[in-house]
């Protein structure tokens, strides 16, 4: 029978007592910084609907076409900025030979 595999959603906060150690900080950031790409991805969903909704409503009023293209525009750059960022940062690792880059450490061992 296979051992069941344990998925870790969430980085360990090291802590001493109760209260984070200054390596607890990485495993904080990473947590903010997943809630934040994860919240990221719902916005856009979100306003994508909201702006394929608002431009099915609009019935040829030019102002709410307008409001829904604007909608919709603002959620694909939006996107686009999220994954040039990410692109960005990996493209600075791989050109500097740095590799923990997209790695968030305070003390490296």
């Amino acid at each position: 029978m296979p051992t069941p595999t344990v998925v870790q959603t969430a980085a360990v906060i090291r802590n001493v007592g109760g209260v984070a150690t200054l390596v607890g900080f990485e495993g904080i950031f990473q947590n903010i910084l997943s809630a934040a790409l994860s919240v990221a991805g719902v916005a856009l969903f979100l306003m994508l609907l909201l702006g394929g909704f608002q431009f099915m409503t609009a019935g040829g009023d030019p102002k709410k076409v307008a409001s829904a293209w604007n909608t919709l525009t603002y959620a694909i750059g939006g996107l686009i900025l999220v994954i040039l960022s990410y692109l960005i940062i990996a493209f600075i690792s791989s050109f500097t030979g740095s590799t923990g880059i997209l790695n968030f450490k305070i003390f490296r061992q």
